[in-house]
């Protein structure tokens, strides 16, 4: 993406998206354009819909508080990124946020809400967690758009894995090592997880179910003790400096 792309205005749009199309934004999408970006008729935005990479639009008015865009030329093809998942315990509404904002900006493909035995917030809002997603692609350049999946028992999360995929635990009591050497043989295919707990920190019985699974790469993430959020952040980084994408 060049520095003229980075500048414009991204909007993400329920797809499918194609050239030479036209696409009518809904109420609040007009709006936003409008009256928040004060966008004149004819200028021009980039578009995606999170499945057919990104594209070049221009904005045509069509009345007073309504707009059409015209779909032009793609401008990015949509990349097919290695699947990482982060599954967590909820977090309150701040600090949830900010965890799935920085997720998405991190790479992450799934992000699954998982009911511990410590965790503090039991109900989440699915429809605040789609918006930070969208917000955070459209303002970072990011083209996977997560899959967002509703609240669920952790135990049943964890049987519903495939034996085959690693899974990456961040485990406040491993002992403090290199994780990034922990996690250096990990090959670019075939799925991934990141598993992050609550504050307070998963029981010994979760524990025990975590460790063991096959596949499993328990890591340090330091000698400090990371705040849920915090810790997402963390691990994710480390895998993606180890993938590389």
């Amino acid at each position: 993406m060049d520095e003229r792309d980075r500048a414009a205005c991204r909007m993400y749009l329920a797809g499918p998206l194609q050239g030479d199309t036209f696409v009518t934004p809904g109420f609040d999408q007009s709006h936003y354009l409008l009256h928040v970006l004060r966008l004149a008729d004819g200028a021009g935005l980039m578009v995606f819909d999170g499945h057919n990479g990104e594209w070049q639009a221009r904005l045509e008015r069509t009345g007073k508080r309504d707009v059409r865009l015209h779909i032009g030329a793609q401008v990015r093809p949509q990349p097919v990124p290695r699947a990482v998942t982060l599954a967590f315990a909820p977090l309150k509404h701040a600090r949830l946020d900010y965890m799935v904002q920085k997720a998405t900006e991190m790479g992450a493909t799934r992000l699954v809400p998982c009911i511990t035995a410590r965790t503090q917030v039991a109900r989440v809002n699915r429809e605040r967690m789609l918006a930070n997603v969208i917000e955070a692609c459209e303002q970072c350049g990011v083209l996977q758009v997560p899959e967002v999946e509703d609240p669920q028992p952790f135990e049943a999360w964890l049987a519903r894995q495939s034996e085959a995929d690693v899974l990456v635990f961040a485990d406040e009591a491993a002992p403090p090592a290199k994780p990034l050497q922990d996690l250096a043989n990990i090959d670019g295919h075939g799925g991934l997880s990141l598993l992050v707990g609550p504050e307070g920190g998963f029981s010994a019985t979760e524990r025990a179910l975590v460790l063991a699974r096959p596949n499993v790469r328990r890591i340090s993430l330091g000698p400090r003790i990371l705040r849920a959020d915090t810790a997402a952040v963390a691990g994710l980084a480390l895998i993606q400096a180890i993938l590389g994408t």
